[in-house]
């Protein structure tokens, strides 16, 4: 949101009073305008930043993994421990 659409606002969070006024499909046209400036703004990584980031992923998930799994053999540990087996 610029600063001249929150002096239009007033500070008031919500649509501005122009846009009060718009049509269905004038806010439809608004929402697609709003998109394609915002996209315009993104940034593609370069192909070492995605290397970096898919590896920073692919780690966290690993840890992840390995966690769930020594907290599912904990339980089942425990749970056999003080409910016996039944097989």
């Amino acid at each position: 949101m610029s600063s001249s659409e929150i002096a239009e606002n007033d500070g008031n969070v919500g649509p501005a009073k122009d846009d009060r006024k718009r049509g269905f499909f004038g806010r439809i046209i608004l929402f697609i305008q709003q998109v394609i400036s915002e996209l315009k703004k993104v940034t593609t990584p370069t192909r070492k930043e995605l290397i970096n980031f898919t590896l920073v992923v692919l780690a966290f998930v690993v840890i992840m993994m390995a966690i769930v799994f020594g907290l599912d053999k904990l339980f089942s540990f425990l749970t056999i421990f003080l409910f016996g087996s039944s097989v």
